[in-house]
């Protein structure tokens, strides 16, 4: 068993022993606290369900008072979860079946790092994934996760079709053919239309992908950044705060022989960054001297695997994060506008600053609806206040119409929301249509859908 697996396996058993102990069809006695993956969102709801079958799906939502939240694997850091009412475990839909033409349903409840070695298996491959895969499959398609490659969509892109659960008790097959309205908003829904119970992924046939890493000076990244998302089949890159560099990762479509990763060194790259911030944070020239000197002598590094071993990270240091998508033509000058506040105004930060791209495309609440993107995601170590430094580094993201992370820190208006999202009001009546009590709204999604009132 590898490290990461024996790790997610122990991360696993105070959830899994907690909801086989409660009953599904009604609240526990006990009332048991729920934290994310960072420890930044907590809630101590009234109950813990987890229904076997969509019947008893159905008929708990139809006959709740008070609120229900779906929740997967915890890993959203936006307060997408936490409730003084009910948190719903998809967890008892977990099949993967194959459907011809290189397609397969894939229920709700199933780990991203549980799919490749079925669907493999299958003579499938999924298209893209993110980089981490500890999410579940509704959590992460629901929240517009996504990998990078100028080419490739989010996750929610390749779907095409979806079972949902509404609060008023029905079961609704949706796709571009069948209820395609609310196919298209439920792709990504923040849970707010009911509970998604499974997925028809358009997948492809499996593949391998040789996976490079280099640093090279962040004046020349800024330079080729669009050069190199068009020439790879998948890039990104992570700014090196107080330095001068930039790591690249790119990956192709490869027929050598497999080279495996082994242990991810991304850990204690992030650790020995912030061992040096505290050792020279009286110097910030030391810093800036010691990080770009020891950064240029990382030597290149390529990989060959299997696609599921190489699009994911092995993510032990954790993290708050917030993440924002922007048309992709502004990216750069963002990005730069990003590295000055950091040197000016956040001598503190050490973790790397993501930078990745993706396709657009038609769901309602796509933060990429109809705009090919750039994502631009900054991080603070999780025991470390991040308030202060999301501040400072958000506003640069307005003028450009930024769209967040549905599953990341942000701090919009319902109001800043619907303006940027084209058919957010053709997404806020159809909820209310589905949903006429809000059984499906905890605080944070009344403050992000207006209290229920369409704008």
């Amino acid at each position: 068993m590898k490290r990461r697996d024996f790790n997610r396996s122990l991360a696993l058993l105070p959830l899994g022993a907690a909801l086989t102990a409660v009953p599904t069809t009604s609240l526990a006695a006990r009332k048991i606290p729920w934290q994310n993956w960072s420890g930044s969102q907590r809630s101590t709801p009234a109950g813990r369900i987890s229904p076997k079958t969509e019947d008893e799906l159905a008929n708990l939502l139809k006959s709740a008072t008070g609120t229900v939240r779906p929740v997967g694997a915890g890993h959203s850091f936006s307060p997408l979860v936490p409730t003084e009412g009910t948190i719903l475990s998809t967890r008892h839909f977990n099949q993967v079946e194959p459907l011809d033409g290189h397609r397969a349903v894939v229920g709700a409840g199933v780990q991203l790092n549980r799919l490749g070695e079925p669907l493999h298996k299958m003579g499938q491959a999924l298209p893209n994934m993110p980089d981490i895969d500890e999410q579940t499959v509704a959590g992460a398609l629901s929240t517009g996760t996504h990998g990078t490659g100028a080419n490739f969509g989010a996750m929610h892109d390749y779907v095409d079709a979806l079972r949902l659960v509404t609060p008023r008790g029905e079961v609704l097959d949706c796709s571009r053919s069948q209820n395609p309205d609310i196919f298209d908003a439920a792709r990504v829904s923040l849970g707010s239309l009911g509970v998604i119970t499974q997925y028809t992924l358009r997948n492809t046939a499996p593949y391998k992908l040789k996976r490079r890493t280099w640093m090279q000076p962040l004046e020349q990244t800024f330079e080729e950044f669009h050069t190199l998302a068009e020439k790879h089949r998948n890039f990104e890159m992570y700014y090196i705060p107080h330095s001068e560099n930039a790591l690249i990762i790119t990956t192709d479509l490869s027929d050598e022989a497999i080279s495996p990763r082994g242990e991810d060194g991304d850990n204690d790259a992030v650790r020995e960054l912030k061992m040096l911030r505290d050792y020279a944070s009286w110097w910030p020239w030391l810093r800036k001297k010691l990080i770009t000197g020891v950064s240029n002598t990382i030597p290149p590094e390529e990989h060959v695997d299997w696609w599921w071993n190489i699009y994911p990270s092995d993510r032990a240091v954790r993290f708050n994060e917030m993440e924002y998508h922007l048309p992709r033509e502004s990216i750069v000058d963002a990005l730069r506008k990003v590295r000055d506040t950091v040197e000016q105004q956040n001598p503190d930060v050490f973790f790397p600053i993501e930078v990745r791209v993706v396709q657009e495309d038609d769901a309602w609440l796509s933060p990429f609806y109809k705009r090919p993107s750039a994502s631009l995601a900054v991080h603070r170590y999780y025991e470390e206040p991040f308030e202060a430094y999301f501040k400072t580094i958000e506003p640069i993201y307005q003028p450009l119409d930024g769209r967040p992370h549905w599953g990341k820190l942000h701090s919009l208006s319902h109001k800043t929301l619907a303006s940027r999202y084209p058919r957010w009001r053709d997404f806020n009546e159809l909820r209310m249509e589905l949903d006429p009590k809000g059984v499906m709204l905890n605080p944070h999604l009344r403050e992000v859908f207006g209290h229920g009132q369409p704008v």
